[in-house]
């Protein structure tokens, strides 16, 4: 363990929540290299240059809030099952990761309204973070017929990448392209290389990802965070395929 105790409790504490930071963000592998090689100080550097600017971030603190409000929520769905006390408490649980009890909560908003695109977006999003692709099509088919353009063009990317877990390649592919065409959202652009190299076409795969990772080095700290899960898949997919080459 490179004598990871050594250093007390303080420095061990403050190497644990290095790590800890480590593993929920993936920044840069280096950083685990950093952290313990010189110890202590290697965590306050990473805590310093990662875990910091992250406190600026908008909505840094909202989970302080979060917890206080879901409970207030699940207490007035019992006195008040309206449908938009439904919604408010859902979008709480896909804050929270909570996917299958988002899903119910969209699931009781809308067996009361039908009216809104936006409870079958959120409902398709829960349902696939469950891996429910099929479901999760359906959803956002008629949220893109209602609005192509719904969430500056991520249900149609999403819808693209429905498509293709669900085995409708050419779709997917004429999804994805239309999309792209108004769209430079980076989770649309991962998803898509990676139905590319699911389709034997690696040099094309190769290509797109490699502009997602072009992208980083003009990115503001701020964005670099946000998108920082798709520029470590893109990494990862990028050296997959080039091991196959």
């Amino acid at each position: 363990m490179f004598g990871f105790f050594r250093y007390g409790l303080p420095g061990t504490v403050i190497m644990v929540l290095a790590l800890y930071h480590f593993f929920r963000r993936r920044p840069n592998t280096y950083w685990l290299f950093i952290i313990f090689v010189l110890g202590p100080l290697g965590a306050l550097i990473y805590l310093a240059t990662q875990a910091l600017p992250e406190l600026r971030d908008p909505g840094a603190f909202a989970f302080l809030s979060r917890g206080r409000r879901i409970r207030e929520l699940e207490a007035d769905v019992r006195q008040n099952p309206s449908a938009g006390n439904y919604e408010e408490l859902g979008l709480l649980y896909l804050d929270e990761r909570k996917w299958a009890k988002a899903r119910a909560c969209f699931d009781r908003s809308i067996a009361q309204r039908t009216d809104s695109p936006d409870p079958y977006y959120r409902r398709a999003l829960a349902a696939l973070e469950l891996g429910d692709f099929n479901p999760a099509r359906d959803d956002l088919e008629r949220v893109v017929q209602s609005d192509a353009a719904y969430d500056i063009h991520r249900a149609a990317g999403l819808l693209a990448w429905a498509c293709a877990r669900t085995g409708q390649g050419e779709r997917a592919e004429q999804l994805f392209r239309r999309t792209l065409q108004t769209s430079s959202l980076m989770e649309t652009r991962f998803h898509f290389a990676e139905f590319l190299a699911e389709q034997k076409r690696p040099e094309e795969a190769r290509q797109l990802l490699q502009a997602i990772l072009a992208q980083r080095a003009g990115m503001p700290g701020f964005q670099r965070r946000r998108e920082r899960p798709w520029l470590r898949q893109s990494k990862i997919l990028l050296a997959r395929l080039r091991v196959k080459r």
